[in-house]
């Protein structure tokens, strides 16, 4: 500011520094198949009761709707859902069954698949001018209420039904009316949309959906059909590459893909294991978003012997994969099943891990490691190997830790637990930086949290003023961590440094439009193995 004459003058700065503020560390993606909803489309979900409104809820074909529901019981808060469907000469795409309210007027399900053939569509003309003379009625308007009623139909064998109902009162078949039947369901409907409107209402009467047609995405044949439909196209941004065009994700799980072979409801279910391809790309997708991925072992993985899942088709079979951006535990869970009368069956342990993870980022922070007493495993029951319920002992668990493999355990009058923090990188062998998952995630967060807290950075004039501004911004979110405890040492300098200036950014770089910050930090390992060691003293000898 130049003053152009005497008087008092006020002026605002900015503050310094610039604050960066922490990005958060739990969002979990889901990837797989659901009842309904959009499909490749990245749909966020702050809560179980979200996921159910737009996805339908549990379906026995769907092992994601478990891991969902898993998820958010063990204190999961943020979620983003992947629908994925059958890829082939018959898409899932092509499967929207109709509904015919005469007269022109026709609906179709909101999204592909064979729940659509669920829906009952009720037309009634109760509107709002009933009580007004028959001359003065609204002729256009007209209410409906739209049911997925899967219980009463041969699906429900396959779902158990959602029985999602909604109601929209006042619709008109008019185009510039506000309340035009085909804005409303747009805005406000999960189960139907709107195709066609007919040259006038059409008549009180409930009636249902047509057949769907095409390949309704529910059977998978083969591990190969199941590793397609999950993979997906880059260039589509299909499958897991949906998450491409989300802005954020910290932890991705696939659970495996539940299929059908045979008829309905006497159909045999089974599940198709994760397959190597699909696991090496999504490590590959969480190391390019700077995420974690959360790996189920095999379901046929067998302790014939302390070593037996650590063989050729055991975790060395999992080279292919990013091992510092993953982690895999074992064995499967035991859970009541709320579809099968709350029998128990076996889950893959994704969904509950994740949660753990979730909640204890929120209680304690994302360096504390997602292991011990703490992460208790709300709803499970037991363990199962192999199909068989058994659980691990110490001397087996020692194995499996030394391989990096994370055990689910039981422990006394604790209760059922994570007992492993290990990522794949973590085997005793490969003597990795990144053995530990809190160190790699922690290091994941400062990294995403840096790069997004610095972007005001571009284009700033590259000199000692812009570095120092970087020193103190950067300086400061370190210093945050520090006194929350996430760093090693008694002092900051003991903790971590902060490097921009002339020895990190030399005069070509300055001309190439570089600028170079390096930032190092001393992570918390977590105690891994606590030795306590005993003296027994008789008495004292005098001297």
């Amino acid at each position: 500011m130049t003053p152009s004459s005497p008087g008092v003058f006020v002026d605002e700065a900015p503050g310094d520094p610039r604050p960066i503020t922490g990005v958060p560390t739990s969002i979990t993606a889901f990837v797989g198949r659901a009842w309904r909803g959009p499909i490749d489309e990245p749909i966020p979900c702050a809560s179980y009761a979200d996921y159910e409104r737009l996805f339908g809820g549990l379906w026995r074909l769907s092992s994601m709707s478990y891991a969902v529901q898993q998820f958010f019981a063990n204190g999961g808060r943020q979620a983003v859902i992947v629908r994925t469907a059958v890829r082939g000469a018959t898409p899932e795409a092509a499967a929207a069954a109709t509904i015919d309210l005469g007269g022109g007027t026709m609906l179709a399900a909101a999204s592909p698949g064979t729940w659509g053939r669920n829906l009952v569509v009720t037309v009634d003309h109760q509107t709002r001018d009933t009580d007004t003379p028959l001359a003065d009625q609204d002729a256009n308007l007209f209410n409906l209420t739209i049911l997925d009623n899967a219980a009463t139909t041969l699906d429900s064998a396959r779902k158990g039904g959602s029985g999602a109902r909604e109601v929209f009162l006042n619709v008109s078949r008019v185009p510039a009316d506000p309340r035009h039947v085909s804005r409303v369901l747009e805005q406000q409907s999960s189960l139907a949309r709107v195709t066609a409107v007919g040259a006038a209402r059409p008549a009180a009467a409930t009636v249902s959906a047509g057949a769907a047609s095409g390949n309704d995405g529910t059977i998978v044949a083969d591990a190969a059909e199941a590793a397609a439909e999950i993979l997906g196209s880059a260039t589509g941004k299909t499958g897991i590459h949906a998450l491409d065009r989300t802005d954020l994700f910290n932890l991705l799980c696939i659970p495996p893909l539940v299929f059908e072979t045979g008829a309905a409801p006497n159909a045999t279910r089974g599940e198709a294991d994760v397959a190597m391809s699909v696991w090496s790309a999504a490590s590959r997708l969480c190391r390019e978003r700077r995420a974690f991925l959360v790996v189920d072992a095999p379901s046929a993985w067998a302790l014939t012997g302390a070593t037996s899942a650590t063989g050729p088709t055991g975790v060395a079979a999992f080279n292919a994969i990013v091992r510092d951006h993953a982690a895999i535990y074992f064995p499967r869970l035991r859970l009541n099943d709320p579809l099968h009368n709350d029998t128990l069956a076996d889950f893959a342990p994704c969904g509950v891990v994740a949660g753990v993870m979730a909640r204890t980022d929120r209680d304690r922070g994302v360096w504390k490691a997602p292991a011990g007493t703490d992460a208790s495993m709300a709803g499970v029951r037991g363990t199962s190997i192999a199909g068989v319920p058994a659980a691990l002992n110490d001397p087996v668990s020692d194995e499996l830790n030394r391989h990096g493999i994370n055990c689910l355990r039981s422990v006394p009058a604790i209760g059922h637990v994570v007992w492993g923090a290990r990522t794949l990188a973590g085997a005793d062998a490969l003597a990795s930086d990144w053995t530990y998952v809190p160190v790699r995630r922690l290091a994941l967060y400062i990294e995403e949290s840096l790069s997004r807290g610095t972007k005001w950075v571009v284009f700033e004039p590259n000199d000692e003023p812009l570095w120092a501004q970087i020193r103190l911004s950067v300086g400061a979110f370190m210093a945050s961590l520090f006194r929350q405890g996430a760093l090693q040492g008694q002092w900051p300098r003991d903790a971590y440094f902060v490097q921009c200036d002339r020895t990190t950014t030399t005069q070509n770089d300055i001309a190439r439009g570089m600028d170079n910050i390096i930032v190092g930090f001393a992570p918390l390992q977590p105690a891994e193995f606590v030795v306590i060691r005993i003296q027994h003293m008789i008495g004292q000898i005098a001297a």
